[in-house]
């Protein structure tokens, strides 16, 4: 029986992640796996799991749909080709992977507007006990902090009378045609000269009309926008500069509530002066992007550098 210390075991399985990081793009048997970690097929897969929590083969499988959903973001290319380029055998194959392990087809994660710098919205979200009726929110927090620059744009929005969330200004300006979001959230959508997609906004006291509510729903759209502004809503201009984004785990969609809430607990403690930012409410409104079970619960708030 072979006894290692954690550094000879750290270090097998580090040479294991070299290797199969430089062969993504190529066909890997377990043995050639194990080869560069210089073990036999057996230890170096049992190795590899006691440190990483999965074989090889499902490491593998992480990777390359990791890079695929990068490379779908930054590269204009077919859903086959990527596949193909990543070494599965067929379109269908490939999609079904991928939906599995993002919860959301290849085709329609291409399409979706992110926030500017944004390539992989989410980590690799093990789908295995997604049926569990566990919520596991215990475990939820934020797992991803970004700074975004934003150019000087403008800001077409629809504004509330009392509103001070969601639901209070769904009710108030009523639902939309898939009954799942709000009337004005789908004249939003159909606003082609977005830089981004639709989001609520929480708006600070410099943005605020009288008598209006502190929610409302928005789009960025190029400070040059010379577009139709449609009935009831209006435009305001944005100043360039910074965005925090926070991020939380992808949850099911049954749970929404509860994910939704105890992400805007872990934002409402965080401290950006930590990292040298403080917040800037009066240079835009506080974002909210859909919350979509796939992705995690997405917030940007404005911020200024303390240097």
């Amino acid at each position: 029986m072979i006894n290692e210390t954690k550094s000879e075991t750290f270090a097998a399985v580090k040479r294991m992640q070299q290797y199969i990081l430089e062969h993504l793009h190529e066909s890997m048997t377990a043995g050639e796996v194990a080869k560069a970690a210089g073990y036999s097929q057996y230890h170096a897969a049992r190795l590899f799991k006691s440190v990483m929590g999965l074989s090889p083969f499902e490491y593998i499988r992480k990777e390359r749909l990791t890079a695929s959903a990068r490379m779908l973001r930054t590269e204009k290319r077919k859903v086959i080709d990527i596949a193909l380029d990543f070494v599965f055998d067929s379109h269908e194959g490939f999609t079904r992977a991928f939906s599995n392990g993002f919860g959301i087809s290849p085709k329609r994660f291409a399409k979706i507007a992110t926030p500017e710098g944004w390539l992989i919205p989410y980590h690799y979200f093990d789908r295995s006990d997604s049926n569990s009726r566990e919520t596991k929110m215990e475990n939820t927090a934020i797992i991803f902090t970004q700074i975004v620059e934003r150019p000087a744009r403008k800001l077409v929005l629809r504004r509330s009378k009392a509103a001070a969330d969601y639901f209070a200004y769904a009710t108030e300006i009523g639902c939309g045609k898939d009954g799942q979001s709000s009337d004005a959230w789908d004249v939003l959508t159909e606003i082609k000269e977005a830089l981004y997609e639709p989001v609520g906004l929480w708006l600070p006291e410099n943005m605020r009309s009288v008598d209006t509510g502190i929610y409302a729903q928005g789009v960025e759209v190029p400070a040059d926008f010379s577009g139709v502004v449609p009935d009831g809503f209006e435009m305001i201009d944005l100043p360039a500069g910074k965005m925090i984004v926070f991020q939380g785990e992808p949850y099911d969609d049954e749970h929404f509530k509860d994910a939704v809430g105890l992400c805007m607990q872990r934002i409402g403690s965080f401290n950006p002066e930590v990292y040298g930012y403080r917040y800037a409410p009066e240079e835009s409104p506080r974002m909210q992007l859909a919350p979509e079970g796939w992705r995690g619960y997405i917030e940007m708030l404005p911020v200024r550098s303390m240097q």
